[in-house]
């Protein structure tokens, strides 16, 4: 692999940088094992723009997603996938205040993060507090921000409520927990058996999701209904977390992972889930439903661009005083992603899948 560099001086903030940078790309529909490592030129930073040197990018649902073109908004192939990224500011553009250089800092992408460096807007950094493992932060980056948002600005919870979590020991949903119980929340969550005693720990109602009679399970663990529920896995099964909402709950919908490996249209499940939400708010029940959608808001640059800094601001400070505990499930070199995409898949780790620096 080619060694990029690490040249953090001050007095070459401003220059064109030599050399090349190391990216994995997704060329199209493929198996992780398509996935193919490149070095391409050297990005320089414009106005208003960072270089950043990768320190830590995620393994998320996302790239998952998007290896079988099943991402809602995915860009064209080939593309560099990485949904975001924490690293250290190596050069400023213009209209950048020099004192960056040197930082830590974490960032939302959407795509680029699998790369050694990246050209990222000065605008979208968030600060990572001094002493945080890079990894440690990066799991708390999309994760923390969309775990942060569902629980308070979507479903508002306040202390004394009972939540249901599917999903609670993978990335957002161990996030979700955590968060949750800070907030004097009761969790219920959705897990396999092997990950029981580790909730348990916690503080969380463990449920198995594969044993049969889900439904009922759930149901005898909260005979009044609850209060939200945060699923991720859409498809039919969206219909019993929408039943087990009580009077005045709320229904915090955020993906499709049940129709992950269907053929077919990419758009398809999330254009019928939404429609089925939307229904479901017209039923006079009290109760009410949501998609979130982490991207929501950004044609008001300015706004979206304070909350989500505001709500990763948030996440990153209780990381730092131990409030929360980042769920690295693995850390493996960017030449590697290969191997960590296929583990990510597996359904067999607690936690994030995260790529560091090649050696």
């Amino acid at each position: 692999m080619t060694n990029t560099g690490n040249d953090r001086s001050a007095g070459n903030t401003r220059s064109r940088r030599t050399g090349t940078v190391t990216e994995v790309v997704l060329p199209g529909i493929v198996e992780p094992e398509g996935l193919e490592v490149r070095s391409s030129p050297m990005p320089v930073a414009g106005p208003g723009e960072v270089l950043l040197e990768m320190e830590a990018t995620g393994v998320s649902f996302a790239e998952q997603q998007m290896r079988r073109g099943k991402y809602y908004d995915q860009p064209a192939f080939p593309f560099v996938p990485g949904y975001d990224v924490v690293g250290r500011a190596v050069a400023a553009g213009p209209d950048v205040d020099p004192a960056m250089v040197g930082g830590r800092f974490a960032a939302l992408l959407k795509t680029g993060g699998w790369a050694s460096r990246q050209v990222v807007s000065a605008a979208d950094l968030v600060p990572v507090p001094a002493g945080v493992d890079p990894a440690e932060a990066e799991t708390l980056v999309v994760n923390g921000i969309t775990a942060w948002q569902m629980l308070h600005r979507a479903a508002r919870v306040r202390a004394g409520q009972t939540v249901l979590v599917h999903g609670a020991n993978g990335g957002v949903g161990s996030t979700l927990v955590q968060l949750a119980l800070l907030a004097g929340v009761r969790v219920i969550g959705t897990a396999s058996h092997r990950h029981h005693d580790a909730l348990r720990a916690l503080g969380v109602v463990p449920v198995d999701y594969r044993a049969p009679g889900l439904g009922d399970r759930l149901r005898a663990a909260a005979p009044q209904g609850v209060d939200a529920v945060f699923d991720h896995v859409g498809g039919d099964g969206v219909v019993d977390s929408f039943r087990l909402l009580a009077p005045g709950g709320t229904l915090v919908s955020y993906g499709t992972a049940a129709t992950r490996d269907a053929p077919g249209s990419s758009r398809l499940p999330v254009l019928r889930l939404v429609a089925r939400l939307a229904l479901w708010n017209t039923l006079p029940n009290g109760r009410r439903t949501t998609f979130y959608n982490i991207w929501a808001g950004k044609r008001r640059a300015a706004a979206f661009r304070a909350r989500t800094r505001a709500d990763l601001t948030q996440v990153l400070a209780l990381l730092a005083d131990g409030s929360l505990t980042a769920a690295v499930a693995a850390r493996l070199p960017l030449d590697r992603a290969a191997e960590a995409l296929r583990l990510a898949e597996s359904g067999t780790v607690a936690g994030k899948v995260v790529l560091i620096p090649a050696v």
